[in-house]
């Protein structure tokens, strides 16, 4: 039975924090199936976009890496923000974030059939992706160490998969880089015409999407040794593999692709790159990486659910029967083994949702999360909330506002919007007001405050 009062074990290091934080971030699987967007708006303008989101999330990891190091909580970003912005923003930061928790790995699992369509076709989307998530949340609740071991296998395979594409490129180049980079073009239908500006702007929304997943460290850091030293760098390699594994295979595929508008404008274009220029078993063995690289993610994020709903049950979020049963450690494997299986569940019972609902609900919670922590971060400093982080970000804090900048002209782009944008900030500002309210009507009058501070 699982002990009430336990808590994780401090088993891993660095590297192991890194593999899970990479394997969140799925460098492969933004690849093939988030970068596409981003060339078919911008055409070899995602080159300068991909550079743009670099230095957006750059900002945004070293306030990561500030308030992981000051909390290196598995809470993660709702603690950063209780401790320092107070208890109600906390809570708002808590039910914005467990939504897009909970919501990835469906999302996720749900795209593995139409992925998985060139090994085997036909495959029913739904079945697969309850497999898939219920296979995951059983391994979840093993040894933090095994899983550790488990998504550096897997997201070795990953890399091989996005080296393939790196040696197609280096052998069969037929243009250069450098125009490509100093006069961008984009693709109308079969054409190439200058990328203008707002393509940029708008391709660069979705490379930091792509590149998203790097403060997911902190979900570990009660399982780090030394954690407050050693997280933030953790957070920022990850950011770096990040970027080296999604920008050097763009620049090969780009300057060795047969036909650049075909390439660009292609709904899968590193898989027919690959299938081009390394033939059908090629494409047959870099299509099996990218589903690892998928299923990876999904085991990865679990993990994180997990201890992240552990957290917020041992601060008293829920209601007293409930925080005990959802805080309690496995005595053999060291995991928060029910809140695991519990974060498994609702998302294999949001698989049955439609996959549009289901990416409505994510809403924007991305702005909000990255504009609490900026918020926290200038609010740490001028209150002495994070003095006793051993690290802390240079430049302070001209990361955090130029990261306030930019969230204001995404909100703006995505507010122009009717059909997807402003509805995703509706659903954003919907569950931030219901957070609102819940703290307010329940959890002020229980001491939620100070629950919260007693957070190791």
């Amino acid at each position: 039975m699982p002990a009430p009062n336990a808590q994780l074990d401090r088993s891993l290091g660095t590297a192991g924090v890194l593999f899970l934080t990479l394997s969140i971030t799925t460098p492969a699987s933004s690849l093939f199936v988030i970068m596409p967007g981003s060339l078919q708006i911008a055409g070899t303008g995602a080159l300068l976009a991909l550079a743009l989101a670099g230095l957006v999330c750059l900002a945004t990891a070293l306030i990561y890496a500030e308030l992981s190091s000051a909390f290196p909580v598995a809470g993660g970003e709702y603690v950063m923000v209780g401790q320092t912005l107070g208890p109600a923003a906390g809570f708002v930061m808590l039910g914005v974030n467990a939504c897009n928790n909970l919501l990835f790995p469906p999302v996720a699992a749900l795209g593995i059939a139409s992925v998985a369509s060139t090994v085997l076709p036909g495959l029913p989307a739904v079945p697969v992706a309850v497999a898939v998530l219920l296979a995951s949340t059983l391994v979840g609740i093993l040894d933090i160490r095994f899983n550790a071991l488990l998504t550096g296998a897997f997201l070795a395979a990953e890399v091989a998969a996005v080296l393939a594409i790196l040696v197609l490129g280096l052998a069969t180049p037929v243009r250069d880089i450098l125009p490509l980079l100093l006069h961008p073009v984009a693709p109308t239908g079969a054409a190439l015409v200058p990328a203008t500006a707002a393509h940029i702007g708008l391709a660069t929304s979705v490379a930091i999407f792509a590149l998203n997943g790097y403060g997911a460290a902190v979900y570990f850091g009660e399982e780090m040794h030394a954690a407050p030293q050693r997280i933030a760098r953790a957070i920022l390699l990850a950011l770096v593999g990040a970027l080296l594994l999604e920008a050097v295979p763009i620049v090969a595929a780009l300057v060795a692709a047969p036909d650049l508008a075909g390439f660009l404008s292609a709904e899968d274009p590193f898989g027919a790159f690959v299938r081009v220029r390394g033939g059908p078993a090629l494409n047959l063995w870099v299509a099996i990486g990218i589903l690892v690289a998928i299923v990876n993610a999904v085991i990865a994020c679990i993990l994180a659910n997990g201890r992240f709903f552990y957290a917020t049950a041992r601060d008293g979020s829920w209601g007293r029967p409930l925080d005990a049963w959802l805080a309690a450690i496995h005595p053999r494997f060291g995991s928060p083994a029910r809140a695991t299986l519990v974060s498994g569940a609702i998302g294999i019972a949001a698989c049955f949702l439609p996959l549009r609902l289901l990416l409505l609900l994510s809403g924007t919670g991305l702005i909000a999360i990255y504009a609490g922590l900026a918020l926290a971060t200038i609010a740490g400093r001028r209150h002495g909330t994070t003095g006793h982080a051993p690290y802390r970000m240079p430049l302070h804090p001209l990361p955090a506002i130029a990261t306030l900048l930019v969230l204001a002209g995404v909100t703006w782009l995505n507010a122009l919007d009717p059909a997807e944008g402003r509805p995703a900030l509706l659903a954003t500002g919907a569950q931030m007001l219901l957070s609102a309210l819940y703290y307010l009507l329940v959890l002020r009058r229980r001491g939620w405050r100070a629950r919260l501070e007693q957070a190791p």
